[in-house]
């Protein structure tokens, strides 16, 4: 009995010691996406009894998949709409695990007006799983996902040739393809592309190499995806800090918590606070399982300093040398998520990290168009379209390139009116002549005003809805 307690904790601290791979699968309607997913799922024997038995009893019901036979695509097309029509509509995610990885696979839909759902799962995919048809080869939606995939700056994409048994797993068949699509990314500036050639309803290289592709020396794709190293893909350079909240239990404490955005940080390491620019050092980081020598993203932890410094919600803590950009003018890629037409009149409420202020769109520059990756002239935006446009925010946004640093690139534009998410943007460069550094923030000094210390509280308050309204104030104890 001892040695089977060992055992499973053994297995429970090896599995909790793994690492996650983010993916999303996407393609053009009826390329196998779901199936491909559901193959994964069923091969790799990680289904419960009672979902074999309900994928056997909704396979028969449907009859998309043949007298007999499994329909693997019911395992992630759950809507009702979905059933009917054969196609993949809101995003679905499945998690599962190997002995090598964990996985959260989201499968996206294949058609242009779900445009927005393939951003929203994608936004934290670390690989993107593109399928194509190999009698169809590569199309416009090919090439749509692809821009998109590039844009939301996956690092690592497969291309998965599917339904080789529909063409006797030719080797032409595929070799051209790949000459294709590989041209394809290399405009984009893509570098990590796998091709396969499989067959994910009869489970040709999805989860074990298959015999009918001698002429193909790479690996299973499961082996693939369990392989692929993901570890650098994090910004584990530039050091990132927002505060998110300010702890202080006792007269004696004060930390600054906040999860860290990207790179590491050190005690003893010298900091600076964003936007005051006053320095200090870390004195110690904190847990909850005690305190550490070190902390790297993504982790959540409490920072405390050697000196008294103002530091509130909204503000970044960063390294003295690696400052990011300081501003309230950028330019940015936007997709627009709303059912809404775009309001170039409105001010938006834009989120970035835990800082939020007030935005307007100045103008557009360009949109996309998503099937050539031409650019066009635009007064607005509808549902879906991409284009780059240039914004200005009430107060100062601590910011990078979304390339360099996704954490810190990456933002919502929320309605104020609505509250839905209007949009999401990929910042691109700050623009040039923006003296936001320079500007004098009003000050309230308390002590010079004579305030009482019991009146901090309701004073910091009233200051923090000036901030949610866009006014910015510092506060000086």
């Amino acid at each position: 009995m001892e040695e089977n307690k060992i055992d499973i904790k053994a297995f429970l601290d090896a599995d909790e010691k793994k690492d996650l791979l983010r993916l999303l699968t996407a393609g053009s309607v009826d390329d196998g996406k779901s199936t491909l997913i559901g193959r994964l799922l069923f091969d790799s024997k990680k289904l419960y009894e009672d979902q074999l038995q309900a994928l056997t009893r909704d396979s028969a019901r449907v009859g998309n998949a043949g007298a007999g036979q499994i329909d693997y695509a019911l395992l992630l097309d759950g809507l009702k709409a979905e059933r009917e029509e054969g196609i993949t509509i809101d995003v679905a995610y499945r998690y599962f695990s190997t002995n090598q990885r964990k996985f959260i696979i989201a499968d996206t839909p294949g058609h242009e007006q779900y445009t927005r759902n393939m951003i929203t799962g994608g936004s934290t995919a670390n690989l993107a799983i593109i399928l194509v048809d190999a009698r169809k080869g590569v199309i416009t939606q090919t090439r749509r996902h692809t821009f998109l995939v590039s844009l939301l700056g996956i690092k690592h994409i497969v291309l998965a040739v599917n339904k080789m048994d529909l063409v006797d797993f030719d080797k032409a068949v595929f070799d051209k393809i790949k000459k294709e699509y590989l041209e394809l990314t290399t405009q984009l500036g893509i570098e990590d592309v796998t091709c396969f050639p499989i067959s994910a309803k009869q489970g040709d290289n999805v989860v074990e190499k298959s015999e009918r592709t001698p002429w193909f020396e790479g690996t299973s794709l499961l082996e693939f995806l369990e392989t692929v190293p993901i570890h650098r893909d994090r910004n584990m350079t530039n050091f990132r800090y927002p505060v998110q909240y300010v702890l202080r239990p006792d007269l004696d404490f004060r930390g600054f918590c906040g999860k860290i955005a990207s790179g590491v940080v050190r005690k003893g390491d010298e900091l600076v606070a964003l936007p005051s620019m006053k320095r200090s050092r870390v004195k110690s980081i904190v847990t909850y399982e005690g305190e550490l020598e070190e902390a790297f993203c993504p982790q959540s932890v409490t920072i405390t300093l050697e000196d008294e410094i103002d530091i509130s919600r909204g503000e970044m803590l960063v390294r003295p040398d690696d400052v990011p950009n300081i501003g309230r003018n950028f330019e940015t890629m936007l997709v627009w998520m709303d059912e809404e037409l775009m309001d170039r009149g409105k001010q938006f409420f834009l989120k970035h990290n835990t800082n939020t202020t007030r935005a307007t769109i100045d103008s557009i520059e360009y949109r996309v168009d998503v099937n050539t990756m031409e650019r066009l002239e635009g007064k607005d935006f509808k549902l879906n379209e991409i284009g780059c446009v240039r914004i200005t925010t009430a107060k100062t946004l601590f910011f990078d390139a979304y390339k360099d640093n996704k954490a810190t690139g990456a933002f919502i534009l929320i309605d104020p009116i609505t509250n839905n998410t209007s949009a999401v943007g990929m910042i691109l460069r700050p623009l040039e002549g923006d003296e936001t550094n320079q500007i004098e923030l009003p000050t309230l000094d308390l002590k010079k005003l004579g305030i009482a210390a019991e009146h901090y509280d309701a004073i910091e308050r009233a200051v923090a809805e000036l901030g949610r309204q866009g006014i910015e104030v510092k506060v000086i104890k």
